[in-house]
């Protein structure tokens, strides 16, 4: 069975025209027209949220570079930390 020209790859596509700055602008404000922005009290739970979970991420961080400092500490040197 032969196959299309569009499945076989013999036609050449199309160039593509370039967008001048005025279409391009009225598409921007277009979809910008269709973003759903958060309410305040989204905004304030986000923050909230993100917050709690980068404090959480700095304890885990800390606590474990602390643990395992004091271990190679401990592998490397033999003594113990006073």
């Amino acid at each position: 069975m032969a196959e299309a020209p569009a499945v076989s790859g013999d036609r050449k596509p199309a160039p593509e025209k370039r967008t001048g700055p005025v279409t391009f602008y009225r598409q921007v404000v277009a979809e910008l027209r269709k973003v759903v922005y958060p309410t305040r009290e989204q905004l304030w739970t986000y923050f909230l949220v993100t917050m709690v979970f980068v404090l959480v991420m700095i304890a885990i961080v800390s606590l474990l570079d602390l643990g395992l400092g004091k271990l190679a500490f401990e592998v490397f040197t033999g003594a113990t930390e006073v």
